[in-house]
């Protein structure tokens, strides 16, 4: 009897060993991919280190509920396939960048950009907030009291980093605040081959080498205003990537990318291909331009060598803008 009771308590314990061994088997089944998914899952328990423009700064595991206050990391953080739980100027942002994809419905607006509301922010009870030094440096204090913020500086000084180079480092530095490095490279990586491919479709065109004089177009006080972009904006880097050059040199460095115009600079250009962005609702082109004489003897207008993109084509981005730019350019000079 001693050695039956023996056995069966053996054979019980036996029992208990393989039934919790199945459910530690069965837990970590749910989280079968390797990378991103199992980094998330180990990073949620210990903090994270990430370097934005101000310095160092420490996590408590990956936030869940995060407000963003420009566009741009909007953009990166759909890249990444997570949500914003509070975006700056939704409607704004719905304008302007043409990305997929969507910014979900559920997405609450804190503001506009410049100015978000406090209160609306501190409402959402988020656990990480990504902005700009340029725009927020002066109420970092008040952000950080509702959460860790990261405050990035998308237009580096003369000599620094390229725009396009702190686009990718702000974009793998957000990813690793949000366990997703592993996304974040094959995003890039797939930008990369993207460019390929269109850079290979101008050449079989003829067109690499083609001089783009590029400009965002808008009227202020009822007149025709240009942004000229020059060498050290991003976008001109992307067009860079793809085969074709940048007709336009500013007289000084411009900071933001772009040296702000009126038709009258345009003439020392006309020689090149004018490609613009321009929103329908503020057709300068059609408007302000149409007819003016200036503007009319032009040689790129007398030769019809303009190139409008949709206005919804964001030249501020990350990847995916990037992306959109790229092609949106090779369309519209090739007439594909």
């Amino acid at each position: 009897m001693k050695s039956t009771r023996m056995f069966y308590t053996a054979f019980v314990a036996v029992v208990i060993v393989l039934t919790l061994a199945a459910c530690g088997n069965s837990g970590s089944s749910s989280n079968t991919g390797s990378g991103d998914e199992e980094k998330e899952s180990s990073d949620n328990n210990h903090s994270i280190t990430v370097t934005d423009a101000a310095g160092e700064k420490q996590l408590d595991g990956i936030p869940q509920n995060i407000v963003v206050l420009e566009w741009t990391y909007v953009e990166d953080l759909l890249a990444l396939g997570v949500n914003p739980a509070g975006v700056a100027d939704i409607k704004g942002y719905q304008n302007y960048v043409n990305i997929e994809p969507e910014l979900p419905e559920d997405v609450q607006d804190v503001g506009t950009r410049p100015e978000p509301s406090l209160e609306k922010i501190a409402k959402l009870n988020p656990d990480l907030i990504i902005t700009t030094m340029t725009n927020h440096k002066d109420i970092s204090g008040e952000l950080n009291d509702i959460a860790p913020t990261l405050m990035f500086q998308p237009y580096p000084e003369k000599g620094g980093q390229t725009q396009y180079e702190e686009m990718e480092t702000t974009f793998n530095t957000i990813a690793k605040a949000v366990g997703k490095q592993d996304k974040a490279k094959q995003v890039l990586s797939n930008l990369d081959q993207r460019y390929d491919e269109l850079k290979t479709r101008l050449s079989d065109a003829g067109l690499t080498g083609t001089d783009i004089l590029l400009s965002q177009t808008f009227s202020s006080n009822e007149t025709a205003t240009l942004r000229l972009f020059t060498d050290n904006a991003m976008i001109m880097e992307i067009l860079n990537k793809i085969g074709l050059k940048n007709a336009y040199e500013a007289s000084t460095f411009q900071a933001y990318g772009f040296a702000t115009s009126t038709v009258e600079d345009l003439a020392p250009y006309q020689n090149s291909n004018f490609m613009h962005i321009t929103q329908e609702d503020d057709n300068v082109i059609k408007n302000q331009l149409a007819g003016n004489a200036v503007w009319e003897n032009l040689d790129f207008v007398e030769q019809d060598r303009i190139y409008a993109l949709p206005g919804n084509t964001w030249t501020f981005g990350g990847p995916l803008s990037a992306e959109v730019f790229a092609e949106e350019a090779v369309k519209a000079l090739t007439g594909e």
